[in-house]
């Protein structure tokens, strides 16, 4: 039978939710209640995709009208196709073909596509990218993250180990937070004097999603006489768990602070985790890398995953 396509609204909510959480490579950022929170900045044109009543993937996307494109999704890290545990390779051959026919239909030009990275997956779910090439879609970008997989942990550097030293002995004490507030105050003024930019999401919007999702989205902080020095922003995945921000005030890096609070969520707080992800070190598509920050994240024995971004022109 041929592949239904039909697009998101709030009525499907509980549908798409229950969906997710069943899925092989579905995550909390493709929950309603997260990808919502930043609907007034993203026009939403999610599609869901039946095969005779079935549903068999969901594409979290929004419309980017001055391109006349789908993008899958704009709002978030990566997006992609998320598929039932038994959807197959074929059916999914057929999913990209219909979409490309849909999107001709509705005269949008082009699909910019941000696969899941597998580190995120339940199982195996490299499917969309064969259906992707057999469609013609090209890679347009693609970015570098850093990666410690715990079945196979490397060493820390001795340059790690030396900072950690220092911490320990200046007392600095690893705990879980909910001082956002202070936390972000850290973060804000560092990345406006080094980077001149400001978090991706307001201080407003990470509390708001904290309460949302308390068991995913976590701050951990490094303290020196109970103030906090440093932190990091950790999303807790099934598979994974993803540094989403890192900080440390002046006196966080003098005092080793945020390589004792790396090493605690390592070694101590999320050795159960499959991996533990620090995050892109590339600006501009992947074209610039950031070479003192991968070499950072390298000394506590991370290696590289690669965040890719398609296009395929209709």
């Amino acid at each position: 039978m041929p592949i239904e396509i039909r697009r998101y609204d709030n009525s499907m909510k509980s549908e798409w939710n229950a969906f997710i959480k069943a899925a092989k490579n579905g995550t909390f950022l493709f929950m309603r209640d997260y990808m919502d929170y930043h609907s007034c900045r993203f026009a939403d044109h999610s599609l869901m995709f039946y095969n005779a009543g079935k549903l068999l993937a969901v594409l979290p996307a929004n419309i980017n009208k001055e391109e006349k494109a789908l993008v899958s999704h704009g709002g978030l890290t990566y997006g992609g196709f998320v598929m039932h545990p038994d959807t197959k390779a074929c059916e999914i051959i057929e999913v990209v073909e219909e979409l490309k026919r849909c999107m001709q239909h509705h005269g949008i030009k082009k699909l910019i596509y941000k696969p899941i990275p597998y580190i995120y997956s339940k199982a195996p779910s490299e499917e969309p990218l064969y259906a992707l090439f057999r469609a013609g879609a090209t890679i347009s970008a693609r970015t570098i993250s850093t990666t410690i997989d715990n079945n196979e942990r490397l060493k820390f550097s001795q340059l790690r180990k030396r900072c950690i030293a220092k911490a320990t002995k200046a007392g600095i004490e690893c705990n879980e937070s909910t001082d956002f507030d202070a936390f972000w105050d850290i973060l804000t003024e560092i990345l406006q004097a080094r980077h001149n930019c400001r978090p991706v999401h307001t201080k407003e919007e990470i509390k708001l999603l904290h309460s949302r999702f308390p068991n995913n989205i976590k701050l951990h902080t490094a303290n020196n006489n109970g103030k906090p020095v440093a932190g990091i922003v950790v999303y807790d995945t099934d598979t994974t768990a993803h540094f989403q921000y890192i900080a440390a005030s002046d006196e966080g890096y003098s005092t080793g602070a945020l390589d004792r609070l790396i090493q605690h969520l390592i070694e101590e707080r999320y050795t159960h985790k499959r991996f533990i992800d620090f995050g892109i070190s590339t600006e501009q598509g992947g074209t610039i890398l950031n070479e003192g920050l991968i070499k950072q994240k390298e000394g506590f024995g991370g290696r590289a995953v690669v965040y890719d971004t398609y296009e395929l022109n209709i």
